[in-house]
């Protein structure tokens, strides 16, 4: 079969025999991709839920009307929850609420992640917790928020400005914005969404000393507006979904002593005294935000969630829509052309590595014990970076082979690759965390190499898998020795001098680092896999998603002798090989997601195309009868020099 005339739909099962083993391949890769133990438990409400009514894409709605709209969906959640105590402390399920939900409405995921993780967990996590009337918050009777970034201070937390001090006259705390620059920074602290309350992070000022920076529970707005000395002031709309972002400062805001959210980091004694099981101020401010690395999590959850949604979209697409086909008077769907599914294939290997990926780091953080908990949080960070990156490459190519009908908010695909920016921004900018991670890992961790010595390539053949986890494990190896040795001969007396001769380096192990992690999360689920068809579709898929991570290193790989001049050869074939297997299969490996069928029965692009986003777009009345659709004139057969449809002149016949 060639590629131009290749129907990459998979058959429809002839008989009973083969529609069980179908059906049999199909069960088990969901099995795998939501962890079938789990399932019910952590996925099973928050998919019900997405295709309800109440989750449908709503037109014509202004910014702020579309921001009362997350917040009503806010409401529906908590309504549906069994304890939104529970959710709150309970981190996989939390996760997975980002996963479901930043598929309909990105908003939502970050208002849930603001009021059960950062605000209520972060009430919940301290010693006082059970001091303080959470009713009102798990009742939604008032909605929670967190006020952490400031104008002036964004990833360096621990330099913020804005002060919480002891007044021992009248044992309260004064809250204060000292500077402009101290102003809180993107809160959503609008009266959209009711009456509202905070958790501040400021400096924790006793007897003129600075403590460090500490959490604060501080009401922020009734029924009639702000509070007595908040300032309030609404930000102009971002990119992707809205969200009331606010700037938000304090002019001497009095609270009670139990507003200080207390805990080992630090507690006042008694007789207005400080004590504190941490002596170092910047390991304080990191216990008290602590929160924030279950809200990368939740960043991942979202990123891997949107990647399938937007896959599933395309994928639909490309089999409804069809072009002129080699021959005159024939038609062709989307996806028999490699150019097509190739890049989707490619988005498919990077969304099964990423959700691998996550399932595995969320596990590896939740059991780590005290001992692991600095290595298992770095994870966090780096899975956090690249699954939040590759989820934005992947919503792009998804958005991109939809055409100009992706662009259609109706179609769901425009507003993932803006809401993407969130992800990366929030919880630590990528960037940030990753450079934080590259000077940890520098002298601090030893890549896992394999022992083995290089084989010829009739006995290591590019298909084999653990010879490209290996040469993989070599990526990070090399830029890991070339990042010691820039720091090593970096200027002297220079500290950042030398790490900005690192850390290009550094971030280049960082990455072959995480996905590294991704490759042994991927061939570990295919260790799992007991239904031969899966397993098979697995390891293809796996392979792919190596030999593309590969590629770009294949230099450094050959000169340091890991690879031969054959494999490099080869690699293009290869890869090629594994997308004219995988192309039938293109459609099942996304039925697999399990997206709710009423979602996508609500995005015109998943079903009949053109005919379906017309009655979508245009108001009522608009559309004109069947019969009075203009219709084009007879068209003659396009001559090669005129074929538009992607198909090389050249191979016209």
């Amino acid at each position: 079969m060639t590629l131009l005339t290749m129907q990459t739909q998979v058959s429809s099962p002839t008989g009973p025999a083969e529609k069980a083993l179908a059906e049999a391949t199909l069960s088990e890769l969901t099995h795998q991709l939501f962890e079938e133990h789990n399932r019910g438990r952590l996925h099973r409400t928050w998919r019900d839920l997405i295709g309800k009514e109440e989750f449908r894409y709503r037109p014509g709605l202004s910014a702020e009307e579309r921001t009362a709209l997350s917040y009503e969906r806010l409401r529906i959640i908590n309504e549906t929850v069994d304890s939104p105590v529970s959710l709150a402390l309970d981190t996989p399920l939390l996760a997975s609420l980002h996963e479901w939900t930043g598929i309909v409405d990105g908003a939502l995921g970050t208002l849930a992640g603001i009021h059960y993780n950062l605000f209520l967990g972060s009430l919940l996590d301290r010693d006082n917790g059970e001091r303080h009337q959470l009713v009102e918050y798990t009742s939604m009777q008032r909605t929670g928020t967190f006020l952490c970034t400031e104008l002036d201070h964004g990833n360096d937390v621990a330099a913020l400005q804005t002060t919480c001090e002891l007044d021992r006259a009248t044992d309260e705390f004064v809250l204060r914005t000292p500077a402009f620059g101290a102003s809180k920074f993107m809160p959503n602290t609008s009266l959209i969404g009711g009456p509202k309350s905070a958790v501040v992070a400021a400096r924790l000022v006793v007897d003129g000393q600075d403590r460090g920076v500490f959490l604060f529970l501080v009401p922020l707005t009734d029924m009639a507006g702000p509070l007595a000395g908040i300032r309030i002031q609404r930000l102009p709309q971002r990119l992707g979904s809205p969200v009331d972002h606010c700037l938000t400062s304090f002019d001497d805001v009095r609270l009670p002593r139990h507003a200080l959210l207390e805990g080992e980091h630090g507690r006042l004694t008694p007789d207005a005294g400080f004590s504190s099981g941490l002596g170092n101020p910047r390991k304080r401010c990191l216990h008290s935000i602590r929160r924030v690395t279950r809200g990368k999590l939740c960043m991942s959850a979202a990123g891997v969630g949107v990647s399938r949604a937007a896959l599933s979209i395309a994928v639909h697409r490309s089999q409804h829509r069809t072009i002129s086909g080699p021959r005159a008077g024939t038609r062709v769907p989307l996806d028999a052309h490699r150019s097509h599914h190739g890049r989707l294939l490619h988005a498919t290997a990077l969304t099964y590595a990423m959700t691998f990926l996550h399932r595995a780091v969320l596990t590896r953080w939740a059991e780590a014990g005290e001992a692991e908990r600095g290595e298992a949080e770095r994870l966090v960070a780096m899975a956090k970076g690249w699954i939040t990156w590759t989820s934005r490459q992947v919503a792009l190519e998804c958005r991109e082979r939809c055409g100009a009908a992706g662009l259609f908010s109706v179609n769901g695909l425009a507003e993932i690759t803006q809401n993407l920016e969130g992800t990366i921004t929030a919880e630590g900018d990528n960037l940030v965390i990753w450079s934080k991670a590259a000077a940890e890992m520098i002298f601090g961790h030893c890549p896992e190499r394999t022992s083995a010595p290089l084989l010829p390539p009739h006995v290591q053949p590019l298909s084999e898998l653990s010879f490209l986890r290996g040469a993989l494990a070599e990526v990070e190896h090399i830029w890991q020795a070339r990042a010691r040795t820039a720091l090593r001969t970096g200027p002297t007396g220079n500290p950042l001098g030398r790490w900005n001769t690192a850390s290009t380096a550094g971030l280049e192990m960082v990455s072959a680092h995480i996905r590294l992690q991704a490759a042994d999360a991927f061939l570990a689920a295919i260790e799992r896999t007991t239904e031969p068809g899966a397993r098979s579709l697995l390891e293809d898929l796996c392979r792919l998603f190596l030999l593309k991570e590969l590629t770009p290193h294949t230099g450094d790989l050959l000169a340091e002798g890991h690879v031969t001049p054959a494999h490099v050869r080869e690699l293009p074939l290869a890869v090629d090989t594994l997308m004219e297997r995988l192309a039938p299969q293109l459609p099942l490996l996304v039925e697999a997601f399990d997206l709710p069928e009423e979602f996508l029965a609500g995005i015109p692009l998943a079903n009949s195309g053109h005919s379906a986003l017309l009655e979508t777009l245009l108001p009522p009345g608009a559309q004109p009868p069947g019969d009075a659709v203009p219709r084009l004139p007879a068209q003659r057969p396009a001559t090669p020099d005129e074929a538009f449809d992607g198909t090389p002149a050249a191979l016209l016949p």
